[in-house]
């Protein structure tokens, strides 16, 4: 077991998991978290040290990751106390000294909190034909649409937006940095959800919203190539939530099966039931070795992501989910009618996982993007 795993798992029994279920029924993390996250280093890992980060590969951020999730913290929790990991990398890599300064910096500090936002109201998984519009006006872009399903979207200071501001498709995309209080920009609703109930989630609107030309993030016209940059981690990030939670869960269910009588024996005296366990750890292990050798791949090609890197980290990310969704549905089953409680662990994993093969690129969208970029599409 590894510091940084023990780092995140210390962190979750302290400051996490005895206020899990408070945070669920409040529908939101509160924002001294991400300060006390920062101040143990967590918050940075992964970027560097030039950017006010800590350092440190992927593999770094997937054991600190493995060690929260293996002491209660739920897939929703880490989607928005690490909002930073998807509204950042683009700014570290290519925003300009004053964007790092003004945004990265105190982010990765735990003082202020970013998102991004893609997604838009009928759009779903499509990024290239995304329609809010950024049309240039001397030293100001003029923002004009709608984006849906934006983690950390209520609570956000700023938004990593990305906006048309050339022609159509991917070729004429660009990011922007917007912030909360600029005239036009409108937190329209927050949304309520099946599951990652502590992970507020926003629906936005911009109405002539005036953007500063510095606020562009790198090149104009070359967001897509950025954001791709970017789902790599992103859906590594997905896959250890995914294998994460059904881990957990399924130590959960072993610990209860041990201890849980029917009809005077033990639930772990059933073969039927130590069976059923045996292939939840089997699916746990495949899922966490994937995707693990898929992160040592990225990080051992210099973290660049290629097609290679693309694919397999969707590849991985199906390969948790479907092990996510196995698990934590035969963990209510086998906790029984205390599995469907809310409230209790198991079911907020259940809930959660629902999300996974969504989030970050639906698994249907992934499997035929896999297709073209490993040569099997016609």
């Amino acid at each position: 077991m590894s510091d940084l795993h023990e780092l995140g798992a210390e962190f979750t029994r302290r400051e996490v998991f005895p206020h899990l279920q408070e945070w669920e029924d409040a529908g939101e993390v509160p924002r001294e978290l991400h300060a006390k996250a920062a101040g143990q280093g967590l918050l940075g890992l992964g970027f560097p040290e030039e950017v006010g980060g800590e350092g440190g590969t992927l593999l770094d951020v997937v054991d600190m990751t493995e060690g929260m999730l293996a002491e209660g913290a739920s897939s929703g929790l880490l989607a928005a106390l690490f909002t930073s990991g998807i509204a950042l990398p683009h700014l570290a890599r290519h925003g300009s000294p004053a964007l790092i300064d003004a945004y990265v910096r105190p982010t990765l500090a735990g003082e202020r909190i970013g998102s991004l936002a893609i997604t838009e109201p009928g759009g779903g998984s499509d990024v290239a034909r995304l329609r809010t519009v950024a049309t240039r006006d001397g030293d100001h872009y003029v923002v004009n649409g709608a984006k849906t399903f934006i983690t950390s979207g209520v609570r956000a200071d700023f938004v990593t937006t990305a906006v048309r501001t050339g022609g159509d498709g991917s070729r004429g995309l660009s990011l922007l940095v917007i912030d909360k209080d600029t005239p036009g920009f409108t937190v329209t609703r927050s949304l309520r959800k099946m599951g990652w109930h502590c992970s507020d989630t926003a629906e936005l609107a911009f109405v002539d919203a005036r953007v500063p030309v510095d606020h562009l993030v790198g090149e104009e016209n070359a967001g897509f190539g950025y954001l791709a940059e970017a789902f790599v981690t992103e859906r590594i990030a997905l896959a250890v939530q995914a294998y994460g939670i059904a881990a957990r869960s399924l130590a959960l269910t072993a610990a209860y099966a041990k201890e849980r009588d029917t009809f005077g024996q033990p639930l772990a005296s059933r073969q039927v039931v130590r069976h059923r366990l045996v292939e939840m750890h089997r699916q746990v292990e495949v899922a966490r070795t994937y995707a693990r050798a898929v992160s040592q791949r990225y990080v051992d090609g210099g973290e660049i992501a290629t097609a290679a890197a693309i694919a397999g980290a969707a590849l991985a990310k199906q390969t948790a989910v479907e092990c996510a969704t196995y698990v934590v549905d035969q963990a209510v089953q086998l906790h029984g009618g205390t599995g469907y409680l809310h409230g209790t662990e198991v079911e907020r994993h259940y809930r959660d996982a629902r999300i996974l093969p969504i989030g970050g690129g639906a698994t249907e969208v992934m499997t035929d993007l896999a297709a073209t970029l490993l040569g099997y599409a016609g």
